[in-house]
């Protein structure tokens, strides 16, 4: 897939280079015997066939960091389909922005298993539970996720990151996460207009009157954040697949959008904008 026919990862070569080379009928990493008919320096050459030989090396070795580090932030996406195995779409919610404001929920979703972490309950659980996994994908999570619960749980996350805000921004799509999803067709149904204040409502109306329907409508919305990650993440990926000269090999085709564990209570939201909005 994408990676294989990176070469924009290593030094001196850019995008404009990375499509000469292409277009010179160099794919993938695996083409070294066709480096030297290349249209470039000596010295270029031999960093090429460096750092194919090591990128090789990391990929097997299922070693997305080294990769992570050298390609720029949009175009991170070519991560996705080598890794996606090892890849969790991650979302939380917050009492707030502040330095003093607590993790309240985390979702956490991995293409096939659904879960979630809430304060006073499992949410220590989750530093065990990210373990199993490489890559984090979010939404702004590079300045606001991943800072927060390394600052909350006083770890440092080891895992390579694909933020979808640089990717998308790169593809034209500006904004929130939910500006994102219904430019791109994703319907939040029941949670449309629910956002990130909201959700700090709902958690207060839970600690405050232990309101069940309140927490679980705060957890459904934070799972579907988690989840449309996925939708996001192929769609984008599929977008910048059809600026390349691999769109007719390289698409990946969406999987069947998994059902929410929880539902959002109608009542309970709209209790809540009556008295605050």
């Amino acid at each position: 897939m994408m990676l294989i026919n990176t070469f924009i990862h290593i030094p001196g070569i850019g995008p404009a280079i990375e499509k000469k080379i292409w277009q010179s009928n160099v794919l993938t990493w695996k083409d070294e015997e066709r480096f030297s008919s290349l249209n470039l320096s000596v010295s270029r050459i031999k960093d090429m066939k460096l750092f194919t030989k090591e990128s090789n090396f990391h990929l097997e070795n299922n070693n997305p960091n080294f990769f992570e580090a050298l390609l720029p932030s949009n175009q991170h996406f070519r991560l996705f389909p080598e890794f996606r195995h090892s890849c969790a779409y991650l979302d939380i919610e917050t009492t707030g922005l502040s330095s003093s404001s607590k993790i309240t929920t985390i979702a956490l979703y991995n293409g096939k298993d659904i879960k979630y972490f809430v304060q006073g309950k499992n949410l220590d659980d989750f530093l065990d539970e990210i373990k199993e996994y490489r890559v984090l994908i979010t939404y702004n999570g590079r300045s606001f996720d991943i800072p927060f619960i390394e600052d909350y749980f006083n770890v440092k996350l080891p895992h390579s990151q694909i933020d979808l805000r640089y990717i998308l921004q790169r593809l034209g799509f500006k904004g929130g996460l939910k500006k994102c999803e219904k430019a791109l067709g994703i319907d939040r149904q029941e949670l449309d207009g629910v956002d990130g204040y909201f959700a700090v409502l709902l958690w207060n109306e839970y600690q405050r009157k232990g309101n069940q329907k309140a927490l679980e409508t705060l957890l459904a919305y934070n799972i579907e954040d988690a989840i449309n990650l996925e939708t996001l993440m192929i769609k984008s990926y599929n977008l910048n697949i059809k600026k390349t000269l691999f769109s007719n090999s390289h698409e990946i085709t969406e999987p069947s959008r998994p059902e929410n564990p929880l539902k959002a209570d109608l009542a309970t939201i709209e209790m809540l904008k009556h008295r605050y909005y």
